[in-house]
């Protein structure tokens, strides 16, 4: 245990280094796939014969391993020079994001209480302000948890990024094993750990923040 707190201890700029790329790299892939999810989430709600076509799909996107997604992608993303590395790993991430936040969009606003629709229309909103105004902010929680469920399952599919060269925590895991440093292994897995508890816990906070009084 003295052994592990004193690598991380002299080797904290790197850790350092190492959760900045890890954070920009699920950062950036979090944001594409809710610019994604939430709109394609929303459109669904009007059909749900592709709703399903839609979560099924997704469905069998987040159930392929991760190494073997990255796999297919090496000679797809080949052919534009970015077989390996940076862009490869944000895509992958983009698309397991997809489930948890297309799904919680989908479900919380077919299940915005048709009470409240029903006042809406009534004092003369169209669709548009009944979505922004009315189902949006009720079901922002439950979106808000698919966007955490995103976020966190990114966090650890992240690691095995830098085995494609992709950089973050993952590499401090990916060196110790290919030397065989069960101390490099262990913080590089501590740090993506705290990583995840720490992120949770904010956009909790944030999905708190942001919850209509009236749904607390």
């Amino acid at each position: 245990m003295q052994e592990l707190w004193n690598y991380m201890v002299d080797n904290q700029a790197q850790i350092w280094t190492y959760t900045l790329e890890h954070i920009q790299l699920v950062g950036l892939a979090v944001v594409i796939a809710i610019a994604i999810g939430v709109p394609l989430g929303i459109y669904l709600t009007t059909n749900d014969y592709l709703a399903e076509t839609v979560l099924q799909m997704a469905n069998v996107m987040i159930t392929i391993p991760s190494i073997a997604l990255f796999g297919i992608m090496i000679p797809i993303l080949s052919l534009i020079d970015q077989g390996i590395g940076f862009v490869p790993a944000v895509i992958a991430l983009i698309l397991y994001s997809q489930l948890p936040i297309i799904r919680n969009t989908y479900v919380a606003i077919k299940n915005v209480d048709p009470h409240i629709r029903d006042a809406a229309k009534g004092i003369g909103m169209n669709t548009m302000q009944k979505l922004r105004k009315v189902e949006i902010p009720n079901a922002l929680p439950v979106i808000m948890a698919g966007v955490r469920q995103a976020v966190i399952m990114n966090i650890g599919i992240g690691a095995i990024a830098a085995f494609i060269g992709a950089g973050g925590l993952g590499v401090l895991i990916n060196q110790g094993i290919s030397r065989s440093n069960t101390t490099m292994v262990l913080a590089g897995a501590i740090a993506i750990s705290i990583l995840a508890i720490a992120v949770d816990l904010l956009l909790g906070l944030f999905q708190k923040k942001m919850t209509p009084k009236g749904l607390e």
